[in-house]
């Protein structure tokens, strides 16, 4: 760890497929690391409830960094409107609360990296995106804007805030990744609708290693957590198929799907299609673990644990 790196660090959303990697890596890189956790705290944790509104401010104060990634599951319900209104208040006003929080604070963190997400630029086809990109329209893109906006407060009162806009997180342990496993070792996995939609995605272990890199890089503003080669959906399928040994002929049953979780879901989740590059993670020399997909999945489904 450099010797200019924050020494301690609050993370929100630490039991989370993200934060619990997140908080091993800090660790053993000799990080004190401060869960911020909703209930069950163990000795040491900062207690916090984002929809009544209530944090532990105190205890945040001389922290020197906060990793906010707390939010509610997008794909794993339908998106009924209160569903769609949890999702949406689970960040925005969660994500006010903390940097309100820390923008009172004696003694504020110099860094705050808090979550969102790359359906902040909506549907954008085979267009290459970056950092500078517009927002979108859709719901995704209404509610990452509204996410980033809430972190005003702590950009106000100065401190760095970077925006971790977030791609399809590839994991065995949860996530698209898990839910796709059991169809395709069956030899019932294949692409989606058309399959030349596309998908920007980002292993665990890049996930965590560039939350990690940013604590120490002065990047203020929004950062695309994606790999640096996006596939068509056709060829993450191939992918997939391919590592696991498995065939790849039968499309997903789209319309099953849709039936499952409502056809908002899947066309904004499934059939949207993102070809997002991470220019400002590789304009500033970030280190890539798994820059292509093969690599990548090897790796995660035949190498062993994740670090």
């Amino acid at each position: 760890m450099p010797e200019s790196s924050p020494r301690t660090v609050a993370v929100t959303g630490s039991s989370g497929l993200s934060g619990q990697p997140l908080v091993a890596r800090l660790r053993t890189a000799g990080y004190q690391v401060i869960r911020v956790v909703r209930s069950s705290p163990d000795p040491g944790d900062i207690t916090w409830d984002p929809m009544a509104g209530t944090i532990d401010g105190a205890a945040l104060d001389g922290v020197d960094a906060v990793v906010h990634l707390a939010g509610e599951g997008i794909g794993e319900r339908r998106w009924t409107p209160a569903q769609k209104t949890r999702i949406r208040d689970s960040r925005t006003r969660g994500t006010e609360l903390l940097a309100s929080t820390l923008a009172s604070l004696e003694r504020p963190p110099a860094v705050l990296l808090s979550g969102s997400a790359i359906g902040y630029y909506g549907e954008t086809g085979d267009r290459f995106v970056t950092e500078n990109d517009p927002p979108g329209q859709g719901f995704l893109a209404e509610m990452a804007a509204d996410w980033e906006a809430a972190t005003a407060p702590a950009t106000e009162a100065g401190i760095r805030t970077t925006l971790l806009r977030t791609g399809i997180i590839l994991s065995p342990l949860g996530g698209a990744l898990q839910r796709q496993l059991l169809p395709f070792r069956l030899g019932l996995g294949g692409r989606a609708g058309s399959g030349q939609q596309w998908q920007s995605w980002i292993s665990i272990d890049d996930m965590v290693g560039a939350i990690a890199f940013l604590l120490d890089r002065d990047i203020p503003g929004p950062v695309n957590l994606t790999s640096p080669n996006p596939v068509t959906q056709a060829d993450f399928a191939r992918t997939l198929g391919g590592v696991l040994g498995r065939p790849t002929l039968l499309p997903t049953p789209v319309f099953a799907v849709k039936l499952a979780l409502g056809a908002e879901l899947v066309d904004n989740l499934l059939l949207g299609s993102q070809r997002v590059i991470p220019r400002a993670l590789d304009e500033a020399g970030f280190r890539w673990v798994h820059p292509d997909l093969t690599t990548c999945l090897e790796r995660l489904l035949k190498g062993g644990e994740e670090s």
